[in-house]
């Protein structure tokens, strides 16, 4: 199997396509205004301590301070005995420079949520600095598979410390912080697919990271920024590129340049991978990308044998319907529906992967009375969702011939991303007719009228339902102003949707 990844950045946002095949499978968008800062690293200095609140303002640069409370302070558990009595003040003190690193975002009026436990990521490990224990991601349950884990990573910590070779600036870093560069890991739930391999690799990203920020320190002075998190092209390099993959294309001259400089410093293996993209042919016309972007915000997903799905994503889950349509197949029946399905599941293990469908999933395949039918199709989809790199759980089929899947949440899905609540259906997905709205416009005339003394009404309202009360509904309009005795008079508003509407006293 072939992999390439292509890359499309604009000043507004940045794009990321995982292409398989020539098919696309993945698409990740980061919009420059909606980047936050959780995860970011400060060297701050503390501005205010207030020991009734035990909690210190600390200037990390940003229009308002950061707000750290005494138990989000490193030192907070280096304290024994009774920890209820403990002053603010005896850990840290106004005026004092610290490393800080934002847990919550700015919002409002409130300034960014901060702690001083540092931590670095990659895809499969988090690096605890200060701090020198192993854990695994509650998520990962199987307790086998736990202790492999660790057994994978205690190896890996041995084949990196045995090949590492240390300059002399190094060196020298490595006294600025000897507690960081010792510090611990977190097994992230990603890595429960994993080979031991993949940890050698994290770990020496992790190291060379952590090295390359330890410089950085000795430079800065509070308040001052000193690590990022990565952005999206960044991110893809670390957490998407594995040994299938051939090239990296990207659109971007500067974004070329800035990822050579990153890969060579941190994922030096992958450098001669990277090609700068200069054709006048957008990028992402290669392999049909932006169509299937498109395509991938639409309910129905047309199949090749003239079936399709109906996909519907709302609060709760999303339910995914598996239909025959035109397909009639040339055998019986049974073979129809047996194919159609066949053909569904791998869509549907696509479309998941391509819209970013998290949590409840149901899906709604054709009704099946071979069983074993109904095994192929389940043995398909499963092999399909294992070329998804986020965890996701098969069950079998119910007794309504139903299959419950769940998904792990890790981003925005496609559809919350490039889309917005409709505003004239309210993301119901259908308006109210013209005929329901004609009849609620009576009903509110009346109200209006036996309520106060006017002899004329004014409804406000849109085309379509302006039309049909002047159309078929005109008869009961004549009554209407009959039976009240009050002239009724229309007017057309063209930014009122179909379900809006006004009667106004004239």
């Amino acid at each position: 199997m072939s992999e390439e990844i292509l890359m499309n950045v604009t000043p507004m946002e940045s794009r990321v396509a995982l292409v398989e095949n020539g098919v696309l499978r993945e698409v990740f968008i980061e919009r420059e205004r909606n980047r936050g800062i959780v995860g970011n690293i400060y060297y701050g200095k503390v501005v205010r301590v207030l020991p009734g609140m035990q909690a210190a303002f600390v200037d990390i640069g940003l229009e308002k301070s950061g707000f750290m409370h005494v138990r989000d302070i490193f030192s907070f558990d280096k304290i024994g005995g009774n920890k209820s009595d403990l002053d603010i003040r005896q850990l840290v003190h106004e005026g004092q420079s610290i490393l800080v690193q934002v847990i919550k975002d700015p919002l409002g009026t409130k300034g960014a949520r901060i702690g001083s436990y540092l931590s670095i990521a990659s895809r499969n490990l988090v690096y605890t600095l200060f701090s020198n224990k192993t854990g695994v991601s509650n998520l990962i349950d199987d307790a086998e598979r736990r202790n492999q884990l660790k057994e994978w990573l205690d190896n890996a910590l041995s084949v990196v410390e045995l090949e590492r070779e240390v300059t002399e600036n190094e060196r020298k870093a490595d006294k600025v912080n000897a507690q960081a560069t010792s510090g611990g890991y977190i097994i992230r739930t990603a890595a429960e697919s994993i080979g031991e391999q993949d940890f050698i690799a994290d770990i020496r990203y992790l190291k060379r990271l952590w090295r390359a920020l330890e410089r950085k320190m000795v430079q800065q002075v509070a308040p001052s920024l000193i690590y990022t998190d990565l952005q999206l092209c960044e991110r893809t390099v670390r957490d998407l590129v594995y040994p299938e993959l051939e090239k990296i294309r990207i659109d971007s001259s500067d974004v070329y340049e800035r990822m050579v400089s990153f890969t060579q410093e941190f994922v030096p293996e992958i450098t001669d991978k990277l090609e700068y993209y200069s054709s006048d042919r957008p990028i992402f016309d290669l392999f049909g990308v932006e169509e299937e972007i498109n395509k991938a915000l639409n309910r129905k997903v047309q199949l090749k044998s003239g079936g399709y799905l109906i996909i519907d994503q709302t609060e709760a889950m999303t339910t995914i319907d598996v239909n025959t349509g035109a397909y009639v197949g040339k055998r019986n029946q049974d073979e129809t529906i047996f194919k159609t399905n066949l053909e569904a599941a791998t869509t549907l293990a696509r479309q998941i992967r391509l819209r970013n469908l998290g949590g409840i999933i149901i899906v709604d395949f054709i009704d099946m009375n071979n069983e074993d039918h109904r095994r192929q199709v389940l043995r398909i989809l499963s092999k399909e969702v294992e070329k998804d790199k986020t965890k996701t759980y098969i069950g079998e089929f119910s007794g309504l011939g139903l299959i419950e899947m769940t998904r792990k949440r890790t981003r925005e899905s496609l559809e919350h991303v490039l889309c917005e609540t409709c505003v004239a259906c309210s993301a119901r997905g259908s308006l109210r007719s013209a005929e329901t709205v004609c009849s609620d416009i009576f009903r509110e005339i009346v109200r209006e009228a036996r309520a106060y003394d006017n002899d004329r009404l004014l409804v406000l309202a849109s085309q379509s339902v302006v039309d049909r009360l002047l159309d078929e509904d005109s008869e009961a309009i004549s009554n209407l102003q009959s039976a009240l005795a009050k002239s009724i008079h229309f007017q057309v508003e063209p930014v009122y949707t179909q379900e809006q509407y006004d009667v106004v006293l004239l």
